[in-house]
């Protein structure tokens, strides 16, 4: 885990002594497992709100399925393809970071991201043992961003900070523990912390 921090901190890691220095651009997946979790360990809090998303992936649709299942078991093996290269993805992070922000989006992401801390002091936050930081708030600000972008808008909305909501601000909470006896779920606390936003 010391190594996985110092990577997303630091841009680099050590190895015997030896700095070695990651390419840029780099970036870092982690994957959970809700099953086979014998042997591993939860990541802390602070290593956590390094990441920028958090995704759940289900299972997919039948289409997708049949793919999975005739694309890799025929004769022919599909070949990935370069969609992006790491200069053009560096052009596309600067570009995100240029696109302007209006005050209302500004003032609704340091609205949301506040309201779900524990002292918040409302019956939804008062769920929670603990809340996303600062980085919580930067990080939905750049993906709401690059959301924008991605649509082709120049200017994120209301409607990409509440889309982009549990993603970034999902792995940054902890439920208490009464509040997990009592069935509720981060989801449904993010959903209700949004609703006024809707």
């Amino acid at each position: 885990q010391s190594a996985l921090l110092q990577a997303m901190q630091e841009g680099f890691v050590t190895i015997a002594g030896q700095r070695h220095d990651l390419p840029k651009p780099f970036h870092v997946l982690a994957t959970q497992n809700p099953i086979e979790q014998e042997g591993t360990y939860p990541l802390p809090e602070a290593q956590l709100d390094r990441f920028l998303l958090q995704i759940d992936v289900n299972y997919p649709d039948r289409v997708a399925e049949r793919r999975m299942l005739l694309d890799p078991t025929g004769a022919e093996q599909a070949e990935p393809q370069t969609v992006l290269s790491a200069e053009g993805l560096v052009a596309a992070q600067r570009l995100v970071r240029r696109l302007p922000v209006g005050e209302q989006i500004v003032d609704a992401i340091l609205d949301l991201v506040r309201s779900a801390r524990p002292e918040a002091g409302t019956p939804l936050a008062e769920k929670l043992i603990w809340g996303p930081g600062p980085r919580a708030s930067q990080a939905l600000m750049l993906a709401a961003r690059a959301k924008a972008l991605l649509d082709g808008r120049l200017s994120p909305s209301l409607d990409d900070v509440i889309a982009l909501a549990e993603p970034v601000l999902k792995h940054r909470m902890a439920l208490s523990f009464a509040a997990r006896a009592e069935g509720e779920t981060l989801s449904n606390i993010i959903a209700g912390l949004t609703a006024k936003y809707r």
